[in-house]
Parts: C-alpha cells; sequence; structure tokens
C-alpha cells in the first residue's frame, strides 16, 4: 500500500495540484507553463490567479492578476520578461524558479531551496505564500514588484520599481527615484510636507481606499499620505491598491470584479510630463490637439529617436558636440526638469540672451532653461540626463546645444518656409490695397458714425464686450475694479470667500466683483487657478469672466446675474417678492444638480464646491440655475486636509457635511450633502436648521423627514404654493432625493450624476433612510458604518 501511495497516487495528486483551479495548496514539482496561459494557481476564492499572462507579442510573465489586471510579477518589469518557452518552476528543494528556453537559464527565483519548504497557496489577499508546514517562509507581500494591496504592510526593506523607477520609504519620508538615483518626486506629492523624522515607518493601504503612514515617532502615530476619490465606497467584489506604473507615476486604483475593469482613483503627478525621464535622455514631452496623453518626440531634425518604434527610449545627437562648431537650439515654452541642480553654481541669474550664451560658452554646458517668470533664474544642464517638457503654459525658454546648423523638425521647418515664400506676396498686397481700404473705412465711417451715432455707441459696447466673451479672463487693475464699483460701494451679498459688490466695466457691462479673503497664494498660483476656473464652462455655471491680482487685492470678476441669488426668493417675507412658482423651483434644482455633476464627473479634474447653498446658486434672465464660487475652494486650499480648520469660517451652517466636522476626508459626497439640503429647501422655502412651533422645536430637517414617513408630502412645500400648481410626482421625488443626499454616510449618498436621473424620473427612487439618525446639532456624529474604527478611516489629528 505504501509503495502504490509514494510511486502511484502521490505523482499524480502533484500533478493534479499544478493545473488545478480550485487547489488551495501547491506541492513541490509543480509547473506553470507560459506555452499554456489557461493553467494556473488560484486562491480559493477565485479572485487572484498566478499563471502566465501575455503582455505583448511573444512577452510573457508569471504574474498574480485580480480579475486578469496584474499585481505582481515574477522578476518585476522588465526584469521578468520571457518568451513563450518559459516555465515557472516549484521545486523539490522548494526554490520557486522562473527559466527560460530549452536549457532552462534561470531568469529569476525565490533563492528559497534547503528551507523546508513543503508547499506553497495563493491566498485570497492576493498574497503568494512558500511554507514549511504552516510557516511562512516567503511571500510576495514582502517581495512586491510594483503594487502594494489591502493587508500588505510596506516597510522600508521593501521597493517598488518599474522600469527605470522605484518607489522607496525612508526615514525623512516616501520618493520615487528615477534610475535608482534622481529623486524626481518626494513626500510632497502626498499629503504631507517637509521632511519627516521616522524611526519603523510602514504603509498600508486601506480596503476604504486610504493610502496610511504608520510611524510610532508621528504624534497620531499615522498620517493620511493618500486618499482615492471614491474612498469609504467598500464592496465586497471590489479592491483598491496602489501601483507604480512604467511611467513613473503611481496611482491607486479600483478594480470592480468584472475582468479588466480597473479606474484610477488617484495620481501622484497630476502633469505626466512632469515626471523626470518620461520621454527619456533628451526627449522633448509635449500634449497635442487630439489626445489627452502626453507624446515623446526629439528637440529637432539635429536629433534622431533611439527606437523609432518607441519614442519614450529618448534621443541621441546625429552629431557628437565634441566635434564641431557648435549652437544654440532655442525652444520656446520648454522646460527642463531638473529638480536637484548638479551643484548650486548651476543655478546662474541671467536674462534669456546670457542664458544661452553662458551654455554655448561653457564646454560641460549641455543645455540650459530660463524660467522668464521674473526671478532672472538661469538653470545651466551639465554632462548628463535631460528630461524636457513643453506646453504653451509654461513662460520658460530652453536651449540644447546642437552642432551647426540648426534643423527644425519637418512640420516646423515647413511652416517656415512656406512663411517665407508667402512673405514677398502679402507685403505687396498691404501696399497696394491699404490705401484703397483706407480711404473706404473713412469714407463708411463717417457716414456711419453722423447717420446712426446712438446705434454706434451701441457697437462700440459690443466690441468691448467681445473682449469677455472671447473666454479668455481679462485682467483688470484694482483702481478700474475700484472706480467701476463706485469704491465698492453697493453690496450685493457675502460669504466665507469674500463679498460681491455690483459693477460696470467697458463703459456699460453689468458685473459682479467678489473681493476675496484669506488668500495666502502666490501670483503664479492664483493665476493658474484663475485659468483653471475661466476655462470651466456650463450652461449652469456662472461665468468668470476677469480677475485682478495687484499687491494684496485679489479680485473675480463675474457675469451679472440681474434676479440675483436663490436665497432672496426662498425666505423673503417680503409680500411684494416675486415667488418662484413649481416648474421653475423644480428647473432649478435640476440645473443645479446638472452644475455640479459637470463639476464632479466631467471637468478634467473633479471640482469640489465646498460651500453649496441658496446663497451661491444665481438665478439669470430666464430664472435658470447659474452656480457661483465653484473653484474657489483650491484657491484657498480648503480641499487640503491641512487646512481643514478654515471650513469653519469658511463653509456655512445647515449645509457642512458630517465629514467636515469629524475631519474626515473630504470628497465630492461633501457638495452632495449641501445640495440635498438645498433642495429640500427649493422644496420647502424654509431654512433646513430652522426651528419653530410648527417643526415641535426640532430642526425642519428631521421634522421634514418624520412628516414624510408618515405620508403628509404636502406638509413640507411652501406653503406659498398651491397643490394645484404643484406635481405632486416630481415634489415626492425631489423630497426622497433630498434625504438620500443629506446621509452621514458618504457611500450611501448618490453621485451628482445619479441625482440627475433620479430627479428626471429615469431610474426608481426607493424610500430613504432617516439621513440624520435623529442626531441634534452638528457636533455629534454617526459615522461608525464608515469602518470599524476610526484608524480604518484614517481619522488622524495633524
Amino acid at each position: 500500500m505504501n509503495f502504490l501511495f509514494f510511486n502511484i497516487i502521490l505523482p499524480f495528486s502533484i500533478l493534479f495540484s499544478a493545473i488545478t483551479i480550485t487547489a488551495d495548496d501547491i506541492f513541490p514539482g509543480s509547473t506553470l507553463y507560459a506555452s499554456n496561459p489557461q493553467q494556473s494557481w488560484t486562491s480559493p476564492n477565485r479572485s487572484f490567479t498566478f499563471s502566465f499572462i501575455e503582455q505583448s507579442e511573444n512577452t510573457f510573465f508569471a504574474a498574480i492578476t485580480y480579475n486578469g489586471i496584474p499585481i505582481w510579477k515574477a522578476g518585476g518589469d522588465p526584469g521578468g520578461a520571457v518568451n513563450s518557452s518559459a516555465e515557472l518552476r516549484f521545486l523539490p528543494d522548494g526554490n520557486l524558479r522562473l527559466v527560460t528556453g530549452p536549457t532552462g537559464i534561470s531568469a529569476w527565483q525565490s533563492n528559497t531551496s534547503g528551507l523546508g519548504i513543503t508547499s506553497a497557496s495563493l491566498e485570497n489577499s492576493g498574497n503568494f505564500v512558500l511554507k514549511n508546514g504552516n510557516l511562512s517562509i516567503w511571500t510576495t507581500f514582502d517581495n512586491p514588484t510594483d503594487t502594494i494591496l489591502p493587508e500588505q504592510n510596506f516597510t522600508s526593506d521593501h521597493v517598488l520599481t518599474c522600469g527605470f523607477y522605484s518607489f522607496h520609504l525612508l526615514e525623512s519620508g516616501i520618493a520615487l527615484r528615477w534610475n535608482n538615483s534622481i529623486e524626481y518626486y518626494s513626500s510632497s506629492g502626498f499629503n504631507t510636507t517637509g521632511t519627516l523624522n521616522l524611526t519603523s515607518p510602514s504603509l498600508v493601504m486601506q480596503p476604504v481606499g486610504i493610502f496610511m503612514l504608520f510611524d510610532p515617532s508621528l504624534s497620531t502615530g499615522q498620517v493620511i499620505m493618500a486618499r482615492s476619490n471614491d474612498y469609504g465606497e467598500v464592496s465586497t467584489n471590489t479592491i483598491k491598491f496602489v501601483q507604480l506604473g512604467c511611467d513613473g507615476n503611481m496611482r491607486i486604483y479600483s478594480s470592480s470584479g468584472i475582468r479588466g475593469n480597473v479606474i484610477v482613483r488617484w495620481t501622484a503627478v497630476s502633469d505626466q510630463c512632469n515626471v523626470f525621464g518620461y520621454c527619456g535622455n533628451l526627449g522633448i514631452c509635449k500634449y497635442d490637439e487630439i489626445s489627452v496623453n502626453p507624446s515623446c518626440e526629439c528637440p529637432s531634425a539635429n536629433f534622431d529617436p533611439i527606437d523609432p518604434n518607441d519614442h519614450r527610449r529618448g534621443c541621441r545627437r546625429r552629431e557628437d558636440i565634441r566635434n564641431c562648431q557648435t549652437t544654440m537650439l532655442s525652444l520656446n515654452n520648454t522646460l527642463f526638469i531638473t529638480l536637484y541642480p548638479d551643484t548650486l553654481s548651476d543655478l546662474i541669474t541671467a536674462n534669456i540672451a546670457a542664458c544661452s550664451a553662458n551654455c554655448l560658452q561653457d564646454t560641460s554646458c549641455v543645455a540650459s532653461t530660463s524660467l522668464a517668470d521674473g526671478s532672472g533664474v538661469c538653470y545651466m544642464k551639465r554632462l548628463g540626463f535631460v528630461s524636457g517638457y513643453e506646453s504653451p503654459t509654461l513662460t520658460s525658454t530652453s536651449f540644447v546645444k546642437v552642432c551647426q546648423p540648426v534643423m527644425l523638425n519637418p512640420q516646423i521647418s515647413r511652416s517656415v518656409n512656406n512663411s517665407k515664400t508667402s512673405e514677398s506676396l502679402k507685403i505687396a498686397i498691404i501696399v497696394l490695397g491699404s490705401g484703397l481700404v483706407i480711404v473706404i473705412l473713412v469714407g463708411v465711417f463717417s457716414w456711419f458714425y453722423f447717420r446712426s451715432k446712438p446705434r454706434y455707441e451701441g457697437l462700440l459696447s459690443q466690441y468691448s464686450f467681445s473682449d469677455y466673451t472671447s473666454g479668455v479672463p481679462v485682467q483688470f487693475s484694482y483702481k478700474e475694479l475700484q472706480k467701476g464699483t463706485k469704491g465698492f460701494k453697493e453690496k450685493l451679498g457675502g460669504g466665507g470667500f469674500g463679498s460681491v459688490y455690483k459693477g460696470v466695466v467697458a463703459g456699460k457691462i453689468a458685473v459682479g466683483v467678489k473681493k476675496l479673503e484669506g488668500i495666502g497664494q502666490g501670483e503664479k498660483q492664483f493665476r493658474t487657478e484663475v485659468a483653471a476656473i475661466s476655462s470651466t464652462h456650463h450652461l449652469n455655471l456662472v461665468r468668470l469672466v476677469g480677475f485682478c491680482s495687484e499687491g494684496r487685492h485679489r479680485l473675480l470678476v463675474y457675469e451679472f446675474m440681474k434676479n440675483g441669488s436663490l436665497d432672496s426668493f426662498l425666505f423673503n417675507s417680503d409680500e411684494n417678492k416675486r415667488v418662484l412658482n413649481w416648474e421653475r423651483r423644480f428647473g432649478i434644482a435640476l440645473g443645479t444638480a446638472k452644475g455640479l455633476t459637470y463639476l464632479h464627473e466631467e471637468c478634467r479634474d473633479c471640482i469640489l464646491h465646498c460651500d453649496v447653498k441658496p446663497e451661491n446658486i444665481l438665478l439669470d434672465d430666464g430664472f435658470n440655475a447659474r452656480i457661483s464660487d465653484f473653484g474657489l475652494a483650491r484657491l484657498l486650499n480648503l480641499n487640503d486636509h491641512k487646512h481643514r480648520s478654515l471650513i469653519t469660517v469658511r463653509g456655512t451652517r445647515g449645509y457642512l457635511a458630517p465629514e467636515w466636522v469629524a475631519n474626515l476626508p473630504i470628497n465630492s459626497k461633501a457638495d452632495v450633502y449641501g445640495y440635498g439640503m438645498v433642495l429640500l429647501e427649493i422644496v420647502s422655502g424654509r431654512r433646513n436648521f430652522e426651528v419653530s412651533d410648527e417643526t415641535n422645536h426640532k430642526k425642519f430637517s428631521l421634522w421634514a423627514y418624520e412628516e414624510f414617513e408618515k405620508g403628509n408630502v404636502s406638509s413640507v412645500l411652501d406653503k406659498r404654493l398651491t397643490e394645484e400648481d404643484v406635481d405632486m410626482d416630481q415634489a415626492t421625488r425631489a423630497i426622497q432625493v433630498s434625504f438620500w443626499c443629506v446621509q452621514e454616510q458618504p457611500s450611501l449618498r448618490p453621485t451628482m450624476g445619479k441625482v440627475v436621473q433620479m430627479l428626471e424620473g429615469i431610474g426608481d427612487v426607493h424610500k430613504p433612510p432617516p439621513p440624520l439618525g435623529k442626531v441634534e446639532g452638528m457636533g455629534q456624529m454617526v459615522i461608525s458604518s464608515l469602518s470599524s474604527s476610526s484608524s480604518e478611516m484614517g481619522v488622524v489629528s495633524e
């Protein structure tokens, strides 16, 4: 019997364990083959699979995947890349070895031979373990490649790598490095500033979507380093993980149970072209007009791509600058990215011309950049790696040393030649036609002006207004706006961001001028944020037409909304004030929801409002909702957890989501909460925090839910509305949606896109649970269902 077991049954059982999908344990002697990608070792819950995957034509990796997404690769990327002849062998001596070719050349191994390993298993956490009995000897969690999974403890002994890039946890914080030498992105990209002094740090990716740093030396023991924009939303078939890409960027992903479905939820470097070395040595990173992804090209025809099929490999000079007479190639709107100069002498003060000339005369200089931002800084790039970024938004001019003559890239060269060819023709046309045109214009002008002077003046106003309709924010001087508002005399309203005054610009154009308070940003950053706000266009957003940044003065100029703000119609006791009928109220509610949906889900970057209230919903001539003050939270850094205390001043009582007060991470669901309160006020015409005899001395929002629960929808409606004029189906739906929006648990609140669908009646709206848990006052929070403990949600005092 023993002979039968050891010589016949046992070998067959080992073979079976190597090919089955459901086996919990894998035994020495098992092998995976790249030629059979369907063969795998699988976790008990079938979420994780260890098998060969084909990444490109005849390029395979032995990888652990989650629903087809690789989260660990034997040997890493590209070190573990093999061909179809490769095998992953679990050898009898306990070593796990990746071999390739008929001779069995080792490409990677676990180095665990002779450690008494008896079995292996792929756990439900995604951790692959080599075991001696029940004792773990070697794990993929302790030997990560490019990913950190939930339940995985990442310490300073570990490193993530992909291509030329690596991620490290140091005693001073975290760092992303290129070629393990240049620290191109340090802890400043995460939610911490300055240099830390850690003793035994560790990083953990929590299932709720928060990337936490733990260390005994920290005052609270922990710091939130990053959070996904869907944090707090947890389901059994979704995981969130951190991964370092071979493009040098660190990202948090969410992956659902659908095979291959993965969504980026956070990015360390928001602009990919700012990643050092993304386009290789002497490569220039830029964005074209068609694709949102960056592309790489050589500075000019003086260079050739190292690999014509992969421009990310960089460029090389056609001729060595040591063997020729050199000149400087000028590159407008281009920056050579080097965060840390080789020496302090590489930074000099020089104008643009001197920045080029100094590099040309210096035999060790290969390139230079003049920041051209008023600082006078010129960076001299010595022999070494040159990483470039070109963008119309950059003020800098860069120079590269090349052999004479300068040869422009073909597309640039053609445009230059075409312009030279047509230059003579253009001059001739201008000279011959200018006289005739001037005579005609003078005659027409004189006739038109004297015949219809008032009408002409109207056209002048329209012509002036074209400056403001161009989409580019107009810069005003403080004196202009002071004069246009008559010394800021007529105040239209005020709030946490500042006060708004009525004014006139360009002679007859009515505007609203907001004097911002508490702006601590520098000139350049303020202009950048203003440009972002002005480029955000939607039917339900107030348009920004200009700004002023002069000394300590920071002002924004908006188009004027004739009908003012929503609160003046909802809460005005003046009997002569026009009452909004139900049709207009519902239109305002829907329009506001669409505007917030655009900010949250349709912009390139999610924009949080952080102060949704009736005072910030303006009404145009047709009583259409126009959201104001969007984007200002970025000017005041309210999205930054380090400035969270500002919200007690900047926010508005009655519209703050519980997570603001509890100092929890903020995402778009905080705006959804504020919108829910506004929606209830649109329906009722009363402040959500109002207390009266009618509400039994409870906050109106709590009393309204009790009435709704009893089926008394009409008692929640504004008394100034008649039931005959109200669409009760719409009203009931709106009230239900409002209570869903003000749920204390952010994950229970719908997205604004879902809110629009529910209001429009596209989907069913189920009965909401009690939204406030009968909690009186904003100081008491019930958020226990978000996590089992505050540490899981990253509740820290910083």
